[in-house]
């Protein structure tokens, strides 16, 4: 079999097959042959994790043949589809029913499965992760079988199973609440970082968080000045920038010229404090009104690893500061922005908005260009303050490290000891991160 790689190309394995079921019975016999076997099996969507999430020397599954849209309930607002559609496509799939996603994150190519497994998430105060958005799931655990549970059947392994990082078993389909669709009007701004950090509310939250629906900044390390984007809801027709504008600015700055300023950063790394300023003096404003799945998303074209902390949303500030310090300080600098954005507490038990409203902090490094080092400085600061790492994002915990930040942990490993007694779901990074099934 020839090599699999995710799409960062940094982690990579060679299974013993790929198989492209089309249903979920499909799925459920692949599932039960390798069980009998007693290979291991792992599910692999766009490949936009990071980790080793979904690498095995088993069976891999691809559902790319699994993308069709189910059921659609306009009066509950509601669909179902089967788990390997992309966020891209269901964007389409729901604006064409007067439907849309409450939030998304910023890159729309990875399949819903893969995004609610990891607890992916867009930014918003008073907006969950992509997983709190599921109120049914259907998956084929260990041996085989097909479970189904949601609001009514099961409602407890529902609550549970809605990030499962790739342990509880193959997601086929979901029921996702949405809500009826809308316009963004987007205004981007370049603003002081130092006047962003010290700029809190009575209860310690940073304002920009709360100055609209959907908000966020970047900046380049070195740089004083940050980009600050603010995403409010609205009844405006659209008004999207003309295609010559979207190239421009999403084609050749975002993609085509950084990809070539990283390139030069990672040959010649004195070099980045110049880059820093070049591209922060290159960040522009930017107004324009659009549906919302298409505000949500940028093409990313560039290739890069990342690493994602959530930490109280009241630490942010605080945290942002120390990894600016940080960045002064890295033998190797880094040539990506770093990232800052918030989302709101939920009740999932591996979610990493579990309890709390969070403040995220991303860091990233070009492909190819050392980031180990500066990851680890990263991390140590989030240790700080009972940081939990995004699951689909690189990081250097073990389940040791991880068990005392979840306080529902055994509800999750009691859920996995159910689903996957046999440890069918298991790989290498799965032993490490979450220990092996217990009480199966």
């Amino acid at each position: 079999m020839p090599t699999v790689r995710n799409w960062a190309r940094n982690q990579a394995c060679v299974p013993v097959s790929v198989e492209h079921p089309a249903s979920t019975d499909e799925v459920a016999a692949i599932v039960r042959r390798a069980h009998a076997d007693g290979r291991r099996v792992k599910v692999i969507g766009a490949g936009h994790s990071f980790t080793a999430t979904a690498m095995t020397n088993g069976v891999l599954l691809d559902l790319d043949r699994m993308r069709r849209v189910v059921s659609v309930d306009v009066e509950q607002q509601r669909v179902t589809v089967q788990a390997g559609i992309t966020l891209r496509a269901l964007g389409d799939e729901l604006a064409a029913v007067g439907m849309a996603m409450p939030n998304l994150g910023d890159i729309n190519v990875q399949s819903v499965a893969g995004a609610i497994n990891t607890a992916t998430h867009g930014t918003g105060l008073e907006l969950g992760n992509l997983a709190t958005t599921i109120v049914g799931l259907e998956l084929v655990d260990g041996r085989g079988d097909v479970v189904r549970c949601d609001e009514t059947r099961e409602p407890e392994l529902l609550r549970v199973a809605r990030v499962g990082v790739g342990a509880l078993g193959v997601v086929t389909e979901v029921t996702i609440q949405c809500v009826p669709a809308f316009h963004l009007h987007a205004h981007e701004t370049i603003e002081i970082l130092d006047e962003i950090l010290t700029d809190v509310d009575a209860d310690g939250v940073p304002a920009f968080a709360r100055s609209a629906e959907h908000a966020e900044f970047f900046w380049m390390p070195g740089a004083r000045r940050c980009q600050v984007k603010r995403n409010r809801r609205t009844d405006e027709p659209a008004r999207p920038p003309s295609r010559v504008a979207y190239v421009r600015d999403k084609y050749v700055a975002e993609n085509a010229a950084f990809g070539l300023v990283c390139r030069v950063g990672r040959r010649f790394p004195a070099l980045a404090p110049k880059i820093a300023k070049a591209v922060a003096g290159a960040a522009g404003e930017r107004d324009l009104i659009d549906r919302s799945d298409r505000v949500f998303a940028s093409p990313r074209h560039v290739r890069f690893v990342e690493m994602e902390y959530g930490i109280p949303v009241e630490a942010l500030p605080e945290a942002v500061g120390r990894v600016r310090d940080l960045t002064a300080t890295l033998s190797f600098p880094s040539l990506f922005p770093i990232e800052v954005r918030v989302s709101a507490a939920d009740d999932i038990a591996l979610s990493t908005g579990y309890g709390r409203t969070s403040g995220w902090i991303a860091v990233h490094q070009y492909r190819g260009a050392p980031f180990e080092s500066y990851f680890q400085g990263v991390e140590t600061i989030m240790d700080d303050y009972d940081g939990r790492p995004h699951w689909g994002k690189l990081h250097f915990q073990s389940a040791a490290t991880l068990r005392d930040r979840y306080p529902e942990w055994d509800a999750f490993a009691a859920a996995r000891a159910r689903l996957d007694p046999d440890g069918t779901f298991r790989n290498d990074y799965l032993d490490h991160v979450l220990g092996p099934v217990v009480g199966g």
